[in-house]
Formats: C-alpha cells, sequence, structure tokens
C-alpha cells in the first residue's frame, strides 16, 4: 500500500507492508517528490500514532456521549446561535493537517449553508503571504516550479528557511544535485547561520526584516549593469515604469543597501554579481520571509527579480514558495482561507452566483471573513460566539498566546476535533470529537509542487474515530442541509471538488483539475500522483507553469510592484529593563525532528533525543553579558507574557539576537511557549503574524535547586518549573525550584511515600521504591545533573541492591553524548571513538561504519566539523 507523509510541505510517498500483526514503512521510491527518501520524521510516523490520552469517544462537558448526543447538541446550539445573532457568529478554524476533502466539506458548509465567511486555517500562519504575493503579480495563487527545477539549476537561492531542517529531503536532494553537478551555487539569505546556511557557498546574514531592501537594490543593479531581459519585459510584464521609478532612489543603491542590510558590500555585491550571470536560477522562500509584517512585500520582491529576467517558466529558473504542511496547498484550492471562496475563485458577484448555482445553496457570502488572528480577536470580544477547530491547536500557534487562551477559554461554544485531548486547545473545549489520525483516514493531499497525492488508510479507526468531513456532513445534516452532504466516501468529495475547479471555468483560473472529476471510485482509490492543472488540454499534468508567457491576470501580462522597506516598530520595547535584564530580538522557528506543536512528535522517544528540552538560544556576548553558561534557566519577558527556559549557544546568531524553537506547549513546558511572547502584529495584506520579530528582556533565573526525574510514572508534584519528555520505557523531567529549599523538597518526599537518601557530590539522589523496586530516581543539587537518562532508566523497575544502585549512578554522572544523526542514532562519542581509536578520518568511512549522515543528510556539517577538530586539527 502507498500513501503519503503526514509532515512537511514537501509530501513525501510512503510505502507500507504487512509484516505479521504489524507494519514496516519505507519510502516509496516511485514517488515524484522523495524517490523512497524519508526525514526521521517520516520514518518515525508509525510510533508517532501511539498517542498518549487518545481520544476515543465523543466527550461533553469532560464527559463520554455518543455521537448522536454529541452532534444533536452542537447542532442545537448553532441554530440558537445563528436564529439569535446571525451566521457572523459561527467560525471555524482549520489545518494543513486535513485531508482536501475535509477543507472542501467544511468550506462548504460554512459558506453556501451556514452563511458564514468566518472559515480560516493555520496555513494563515505559514504560507498566506505567498498566497498574496502570488495573486499579485500572477492574478492566482499559482507556484510555477518543480523540484526538479532545484536540481536544473546552476543558482538556488534559500531565502527564509532552514531547508535542512524544515524540508530535510527536498534539501537532501539538491545537495545531491550539487554533487552530480559542481557548477550548481548555493546562496542561503538569513540572519542566522543555521545547518542550512553551513551548506551554502556563500551565506549573507542580513538584518531581520531588511529583505525588500535587499531584493530591491538586486533589482537596481540588474537596470544599472544590463541584467535584466527587455524583451520578456516588452512581451509578458506590466509596471516595468513604475518599479524603475522606484529603484531611482538613492536608498536602493549598492552602498545604501548594504548599510540598512548590515552585509559586507563585497559579500553583497558578489551575491548581485552571481544572479545577474545565472540564467538558471531559483529562489525557494519560506516562513522566513511569509512571517513578516511585510510578508507580502518581501516574496514581490523575490518576484519582481525573477520577473525583470525572464526567470520563471523555464526548467532551473523560478520563484519558488515552499508550503510548511503536507497540505496547506489543497487548502488553498478549495477557499480554506477566509480570503478565498473555492477553487481559486475570489467575491465578485459572477465568482459568488458560479459558486451557488453550482453548490445549489440557499446562500452565499459575498466577502472576506475574518482571518486567523482577527478570528479569535472576534472570539474574545465575544463578537463569534460558536468556534469549531479541527486538527490544531491555536492555543499555542497563534501570537499573542495568553489572549488567545482567554479567548478560547471565555468562548461561548468551543468545539475542537483532535486525535489526543492532551492538547492545550482541547482542554479547553466544551466538546471534544474523536478524529481519525494519519493511517486511519483516506483523502488527497497536494505539496509544494502542485502534486496532488493519495492519504490511505491502512488501519482501523479506534474506539468512536471518525474522518472530520464525515462528523461536517452529519452536522449539516442536522442543520437541515442533508441532501448537499449526501457523501458516503471521500471520493464522492474529491469528484465533487474537481467539478467546481472547472464549472465555468473558460482558462481564466489555471487550478483545474476536471480530468479527475469523473474518477471511478476505483480509478480513485489507485491515483497515482500528478501535478496540476488536469483536464482536457493537460491530461496528465503540467510541471512548470507560464512556460508561454501567459499568467492569469486579465491581460495575460504579470504585475511588477514598487515596493518599499518598512521595519517594524513593533520590535522596540515600551517598558524599562529591571535589574541586569538584557534587551534581545527573539526570533522563533523550527526544529529538525519535532513539528509544529509537538501533537504529532512530542510522544515519540527518539524525536526527542536530538533536542531533549526546550532552550533559547543565545550568542556568546549575549551570554558572558548575562552572567551565563549553557543549561542554565533564563526568563524573557515582555507586555505581552514570559517564559522560562534553559539557555544554549548558537553561534550562528547575529549578537544581540536569540531564537526560540515554536514546538514547546504547557503539554512539555510549564513556561516555554515562544507565542506568549510575540505581539499580534501580521501582515496588514495576508494577515499573516511576524513571528520572526519580537523584542524581549532576558535575565538570569534564580534556583536554589535543579533536578532530573527519571520514573515509570509522569512527575506529579507541583513545582515553580518543569520540562517533561519521555523515554521509551519511561518519563523524565527536568525541575527547578526558586521558592522551595532542598530540605524542604526531601521532607515532602519523604512523607509522600517510599524513598531512599542516596549523598552524591554536587547534590542527593531520592530513590522512589515500590514493593522493593525502583520506580524512579530523582537527582538534585545546585545546578542541573548531566545524566546518561537511559543508563538511569534502566534501573527502573528493578530490585533494589546497593552495589548495583552505586555503580550505575556513578557510571551515569559522567554525562551523556550528545546525538547528531537522529535517522540512526549515532551519537558525537561515538563519531569521535571512531575518529580517534578506529582511525577512521574522512566522511564516507563514518557513514560505512556508523550510518550517519546517509540518510537526510542533515548532520553533515556537524560530521565534518568533527572530523576537523579531531583530524586535521589535531594532526596539525
Amino acid at each position: 500500500m502507498k500513501t503519503t507523509c503526514a509532515y512537511c510541505g514537501v509530501g513525501c510517498g510512503i510505502r507500507l507492508n504487512r509484516e505479521g500483526e504489524g507494519w514496516q514503512l519505507t519510502g516509496d521510491e516511485q514517488h515524484p517528490a522523495n524517490g523512497g527518501a524519508l526525514c526521521v520524521k517520516g520514518a518515525s510516523l508509525l510510533e508517532s500514532l501511539d498517542f498518549p490520552d487518545r481520544l476515543l469517544y465523543p466527550r461533553w462537558q469532560g464527559k463520554r456521549v455518543s455521537w448522536d448526543e454529541a452532534l444533536d447538541t452542537l447542532a442545537e446550539r448553532l441554530t440558537r446561535i445563528l436564529a439569535e445573532s446571525g451566521p457572523d457568529a459561527i467560525g471555524i478554524y482549520l489545518s494543513g493537517q486535513l485531508t482536501t476533502e475535509d477543507y472542501y466539506v467544511a468550506n462548504k458548509l460554512m459558506k453556501g449553508f451556514i452563511g458564514s465567511a468566518h472559515v480560516d486555517t493555520n496555513s494563515r500562519l505559514c504560507m498566506s503571504s505567498a498566497v498574496v504575493a502570488h495573486q499579485r503579480a500572477f492574478g492566482e495563487d499559482l507556484v510555477p516550479a518543480c523540484y526538479e527545477d532545484l536540481e536544473l539549476a546552476d543558482l538556488v537561492i534559500l531565502t527564509g528557511a532552514n531547508t535542512a531542517w524544515t524540508h530535510p529531503v527536498l534539501f537532501r536532494r539538491l545537495q545531491q544535485a550539487r554533487v552530480r553537478r559542481p557548477e550548481l551555487k548555493l546562496v542561503v539569505l538569513d540572519p542566522r547561520r543555521t545547518m542550512t546556511a553551513e551548506q551554502g557557498d556563500l551565506h549573507l546574514p542580513l538584518k531581520p526584516g531588511s529583505d525588500v531592501a535587499l531584493w530591491n537594490g538586486l533589482c537596481r543593479y540588474l537596470l544599472d549593469h544590463d541584467g535584466w531581459d527587455k524583451e520578456y519585459v516588452a512581451r509578458h510584464v506590466s509596471g516595468f515604469a513604475e518599479l524603475a521609478a522606484e529603484l531611482d532612489s538613492p536608498e536602493w543603491q549598492l552602498e545604501a543597501v548594504a548599510r540598512s542590510c548590515d552585509l559586507s558590500l563585497g559579500d553583497l555585491l558578489g551575491f548581485y554579481r552571481l544572479f545577474a550571470r545565472t540564467p538558471r536560477t531559483v529562489t525557494l522562500f519560506c516562513q522566513g520571509i511569509n512571517q513578516s509584517n511585510q510578508g507580502v512585500d518581501k516574496a514581490n520582491a523575490i518576484i519582481n527579480a525573477h520577473l525583470l529576467c525572464g526567470r520563471i517558466g523555464k526548467p532551473g529558473a523560478a520563484p519558488f514558495s515552499m508550503t510548511g504542511q503536507p497540505n496547506a496547498m489543497g487548502g488553498r484550492e478549495v477557499g480554506g482561507l477566509a480570503t478565498q471562496l473555492a477553487a481559486h475563485m475570489g467575491f465578485t458577484e459572477v465568482e459568488c452566483d458560479r459558486v451557488q448555482r453550482f453548490w445549489q445553496s440557499p446562500t452565499i457570502v459575498r466577502g472576506p471573513g475574518y482571518k486567523a488572528v482577527e478570528l479569535l480577536e472576534a472570539v474574545h470580544r465575544g463578537e463569534i460566539r460558536a468556534l469549531w477547530v479541527l486538527g490544531t491547536n491555536p492555543a499555542v500557534s497563534l501570537p499573542d498566546g495568553n489572549r488567545v487562551r482567554e479567548a478560547l477559554a471565555s468562548c461561548e461554544l468551543l468545539v475542537v476535533s483532535e486525535v489526543t485531548a492532551n492538547t492545550d486547545t482541547a482542554r479547553l473545549a466544551h466538546l471534544l470529537l474523536p478524529a481519525a489520525a494519519w493511517g486511519e483516514k483516506g483523502g488527497t493531499v497536494t505539496n509544494s509542487e502542485r502534486t496532488i497525492s493519495r492519504q490511505r488508510a491502512f488501519l482501523p479507526m479506534p474506539g468512536e474515530a471518525r474522518q472530520d468531513w464525515w462528523a461536517l456532513t452529519q452536522l449539516a445534516r442536522r442543520l437541515g442541509f442533508g441532501a448537499a452532504f449526501a457523501y458516503d466516501h471521500e471520493h464522492a468529495i474529491f469528484c465533487e471538488h474537481a467539478a467546481l475547479s472547472g464549472f465555468e471555468n473558460g482558462g481564466e483560473r489555471q487550478f483545474d483539475i476536471s480530468g479527475l472529476a469523473q474518477l471511478s471510485r476505483a480509478e480513485f482509490e489507485a491515483l497515482t500522483p500528478l501535478r496540476w492543472p488536469i483536464n482536457e488540454r493537460w491530461p496528465q499534468g503540467r510541471a512548470r507553469l507560464f512556460e508561454d508567457g501567459r499568467f492569469a491576470t486579465a491581460d495575460g501580462r504579470a504585475r511588477l510592484l514598487p515596493l518599499h522597506q518598512q521595519f517594524p516598530s513593533s520590535v522596540a520595547l515600551t517598558a524599562l529593563p529591571q535589574g541586569g535584564a538584557l534587551s534581545l530580538l527573539l526570533n522563533s522557528g523550527r526544529l529538525r525532528d519535532q513539528w509544529h506543536t509537538m501533537t504529532r512528535t512530542g510522544h515519540v522517544p527518539r524525536l526527542q533525543e536530538a533536542e531533549p528540552w526546550p532552550r533559547v538560544r543565545m550568542g556568546a556576548a549575549s551570554l558572558l553579558a548575562l552572567g551565563l553558561k549553557e543549561g542554565d534557566l533564563v526568563r524573557l519577558h515582555n507586555a505581552s507574557g514570559e517564559a522560562r527556559l534553559r539557555v544554549g549557544l548558537d553561534e550562528g546568531l547575529r549578537e544581540g539576537e536569540a531564537f526560540l524553537p515554536m514546538h514547546w506547549t504547557d503539554s512539555q513546558c510549564s513556561q516555554g511557549a515562544v507565542n506568549r511572547l510575540l505581539p499580534a502584529v501580521v501582515d496588514p495584506l495576508s494577515g499573516q503574524p511576524m513571528f520572526k520579530q519580537g523584542r524581549v528582556w532576558v535575565e538570569p533565573q534564580p534556583t536554589r535547586w535543579q533536578g532530573l526525574w527519571i520514573g515509570s510514572q509522569p512527575w506529579r508534584e507541583p513545582m515553580d518549573w518543569w520540562a517533561s519528555r519521555p523515554l521509551p520505557e519511561g518519563h523524565c523531567t527536568l525541575l527547578a525550584s526558586w521558592s522551595e529549599p532542598q530540605e524542604a523538597l526531601w521532607q515532602r518526599l519523604a512523607q509522600a511515600g517510599h524513598w531512599l537518601r542516596l549523598p552524591l557530590a554536587q547534590g542527593w539522589c531520592a530513590v522512589a521504591l515500590q514493593q522493593g523496586r525502583i520506580v524512579g530516581l530523582l537527582v538534585v543539587g545546585e545546578k542541573y545533573p548531566d545524566l546518561k537518562t537511559e543508563l538511569l532508566a534502566s534501573l527502573l523497575g528493578t530490585p533494589l541492591q546497593g552495589g548495583a544502585l552505586s555503580q550505575t549512578l556513578s557510571t551515569a554522572l559522567l554525562g551523556e553524548s550528545r546525538l547528531v544523526c537522529s535517522c540512526l542514532r549515532v551519537s558525537e562519542q561515538r563519531i569521535v571513538d571512531a575518529i580517534t581509536r578506529q582511525g577512521v578520518s574522512e566522511l564516507a568511512g563514518l557513514q560505512a561504519l556508523l550510518g550517519c549522515g546517509s540518510n537526510c543528510g542533515t548532520c553533515l556539517p556537524e560530521i565534518d566539523k568533527l572530523l576537523i577538530k579531531h583530524v586535521y586539527i589535531a594532526s596539525a
């Protein structure tokens, strides 16, 4: 059986084979996206299905109810709200994790039958700026490129993306192309020197937010040095005169741009020259461009440069927006964004009438609804009385997190469809509905290169879990719309969606998959990956768009746009610092082995090993100024909220800046959510939040003691601060207190159960016993103990033996080696041992001996550093 990965926008194909009572998962070597490769997240998908607190039946106000009771209650409450406040009092918030069929039914129900335009998706948080940029430049939300273009290009520019971590399989594909074709150059534009930047031929650490200046400067350079395609612009592009007039400003001269971007003149000029002389150029952009107060303009600035040179619609030449989620594009196709109607149609009178006639619906919305941040703000002020959240966790993922939580907690009717009850949003719900997980549901998803792939069910739905489209249709029938929602399988939904894409479409919309509208059930089940458009003209799909130079605008010409650099005023702190606090610019982003708010990945032990604890990263000067060492606890705070985390050194950060991953929630850390610190500043055109720049005060967090718990059960006692992760057999929790002395902690433990305390050189170890067996170990000292956690965890469940316990503790206190290769679980110590003890002196030897770096390749720079340190420097 074949299916599609549930994670990023690469859209990797997966092959599943039955082995006895279980399944074996491998990459699908025939899928055009990945050719058999998988990253560590994709390879661990089967492990991720063992959800803690799996939601198996509907719950109303915390109590189990039947589906009929749940849906009857929901229909009755919505009917009352509709009668009292009208359809605009109802909202729905969707997810790029849903199938296209889930999305389609939700959008149709809300916009064509209930009559509310307040339908948005968490794709608003990752790709909506690119959507608007495409619409402004091309006339439609169209990604013109395909993955092969990265391999055919002579220059690939990665901007606003740590692609080695966010899209590992695609980055590995690019790196393999560079090995085959050494002339392929890689330029990385990123304020941080990331794992991706370390592998580039040129890294430009530009000032955060200065992207428009960089690309405007490039366009000015192209005009000044005759590096643009005059014939292409004359035939296929409009807006040149307006852009040229804007570029006449002195602020786009080379020296001025270098100052604005805080770059050396030589590096900037080198990039401009490389771009000018390389016709086959692909610019891949992602969240670092989109998640900004000026994300749309940044994307259009990139597109401007490509249009000026005619580098679009050609093999190896395109601006290429990478989506973050597996079906962010599928949601855009069906109207999952509040700013769309359906099938790439907007809200003109003709389009509204067309969709209403196709749906044969009693009403149709005539304008956009609230975007994500606006949607939750409307909930906060009580304007939206009922909100249905499907497959996402806005309590954590939206900015100004404390206010979002207030909104959700005060909502009159909050409905959450989820696979687990253990999310920050689910814990606030009035009605919880058990959703089918990946592997249990079927449908289609569309990846970043417009490839539609099947997700197929290979597991039964546990308990009373159901697909989201099913729950939506059951509600529709209770609201009196049964005839329009009489679907019995996702096949019927997909065919209707495909038919709508071609309905009265005379070619003005390039999104057209009407060639799939008549698929039989068997053909749908056997559907192989295809890039849209798919219609009579393109029955097998189309790799690239705009090859003929015609765009989706009324006159067929692309649009150049005059743009201005804007630095956000919101990054300034309004309050004065207290004590020894340091002001830093905070950036948020992803880790390689985690996904979003960790609902899918936080319970998988091996995905925690490389980055086991929430850490905020800072430069060496910042640590020195604060008197901090790696591993110390720090407090971050501003007017929006606060967080407390361990601190880590990142030598790739610009000084004065900090980086905090987006993943940590109240399920993993008592005070680790980055979005409690980021204000709700959005792009005025797209509504996409500015996650990449926020200002915080940072100061040391003094503690009276710090500790580590390893137990067969999670830590339950109240504590000032904690962070938790799973182990293969048990649980591991960091603990800290600034209010309770060590002795008071011991007295509290001793009174609560059977404990044995052993002295250690830097503190003590409390052993929890149950019927003479070890069920937990708590190591306490002034600072966090560096322990071999797996070794200590091996004691769980064993009889208490003083000699064995002392020996194991002594060995465990020698410290744990950092995991370098997540895919093959190879630690730094094993690599160093292979180099120093076994004489391995090159990468190929390490790959052959240990396997490290031979799968997704994201650890290769770290392996190279170890080789340099232990082979070349040591021999010198």
